[in-house]
């Protein structure tokens, strides 16, 4: 069993208190709290409230960046890449489940630049994305539908899979992932 610094500690304990109240509601007294620790002890692990949003938000844009990467340079088809997407999308929300509410709602409380790099990781995900059913559509396996269309049907569905799986899902990741991508690219006729 790996062994997690205080630091590690600080962002995941950061990481459930901004899921259940959000990023503004939440003080480094809260976190500190939580912790059982003064606030001020913080501070010798982490300099601000900010720098744990940022590591929480761009650790999991950075995995759907390198995942992105492996599948572009994949010799597959496009339809086989929409499916490695949407399940490497799967595992990264489970393994990340708390970071994924603030990466969908408190990225835009983030410093200029840490906010700039985030949304330059998010728009290129999208247009990759978007390329790959384009180039899916233009070779017939997938029906001729408005790639945008196809594009928020699948990425809305999977923003929001931590809220679903937190209270109705937890399914096993393996069924999950069957199922899920099986309605995601054949719907449900």
């Amino acid at each position: 069993m790996k062994t997690i610094t205080r630091k590690e500690e600080i962002i995941e304990v950061a990481a459930l208190l901004f899921k259940e109240k959000g990023y503004s509601a939440v003080s480094m007294r809260d976190i500190a709290a939580k912790l059982n620790m003064k606030a001020a002890s913080l501070y010798n692990h982490i300099h601000s409230k900010e720098e744990i949003l940022a590591v929480l938000i761009l650790e999991v844009a950075e995995a759907f960046t390198q995942g992105m990467e492996t599948v572009q340079n994949s010799e597959i088809s496009s339809l086989d890449k929409v499916v490695l997407l949407i399940e490497q999308h799967i595992e990264i929300t489970l393994k990340h489940a708390r970071a994924m509410a603030a990466l969908n709602n408190d990225w835009v409380h983030l410093r200029v630049d840490n906010r700039n790099e985030f949304v330059l990781k998010r728009d290129a995900y999208e247009m990759n994305f978007r390329k790959i059913i384009q180039k899916g559509i233009s070779k017939n396996e997938f029906k001729p539908l408005h790639p945008e269309l196809i594009l928020f049907s699948i990425l809305s569905t999977l923003r929001n899979l931590h809220l679903w799986h937190e209270k109705r899902g937890k399914l096993e990741v393996n069924v999950l992932k069957k199922e899920m991508t099986a309605v995601l690219i054949n719907g449900i006729v």
